[in-house]
């Protein structure tokens, strides 16, 4: 079966310019630069825990604030997943993890459906404008419409973001790694209708 899928995938804007390397069969390793240290920090677990090789760099009018560069880099990270997957033969397609953190529990789900949904849960109590959990969302719409996968993150309890974004992550890296993995029983693209879109 096919391994080392490779993506690069460059974007520039008048608000931002992105570049990343993706390779979905990697060992794990990261070289992060969006000049976003939180998205910094997020992006570095994703790749280890998921055995994603990840490149990223990026700049932008962060002087405004961090909205367009997060949501730019998930639709980058998207496209290079898209890409990387190619027809989508042998994938096993969904994806979902639980992720305890202290006392921070959340849940990623996944179907690389070519149809691009985001569920994203917020706790009740947690606020959402303005903070890392709300730019989180803009950069996870990002990947799902780009990448053409339905997307569930489920932030089930707990409090503060910086907890809740990385038990986030993890659980995305985790759900992601299963999703695009490939299964030895299956040689065609997984779904009855013989596409996925």
């Amino acid at each position: 079966m096919k391994t080392n899928r490779l993506a690069r995938v460059e974007r520039k804007t008048r608000e931002t310019e992105v570049e990343i390397d993706l390779n979905l069969d990697g060992k794990g390793t990261s070289r992060i630069d969006t000049s976003y240290p939180f998205l910094d920090h997020m992006l570095s677990l994703f790749a280890y825990h998921g055995f994603f090789d990840l490149t990223v760099v990026a700049k932008g009018d962060i002087k405004v604030d961090y909205h367009h560069l997060a949501e730019d880099v998930g639709i980058c990270l998207g496209k290079a997943v898209r890409k990387a997957l190619g027809e989508k033969k042998g994938i096993r397609r969904y994806g979902s993890f639980f992720v305890p953190m202290d006392e921070v529990l959340a849940q990623v789900a996944i179907d690389i459906s070519g149809r691009p949904v985001v569920v994203f849960k917020f706790p009740s109590s947690e606020e959402q404008h303005g903070s890392e959990l709300e730019l989180m969302k803009e950069f996870f719409r990002g990947f799902a419409s780009h990448a053409g996968v339905t997307l569930h993150v489920n932030l089930c309890y707990g409090s503060g973001a910086h907890h809740l974004m990385e038990a986030a992550f993890k659980a995305f890296a985790l759900s992601l790694d299963e999703a695009t993995g490939l299964d030895e029983r299956r040689k065609e693209i997984p779904s009855t209708k013989e596409k996925l879109e």
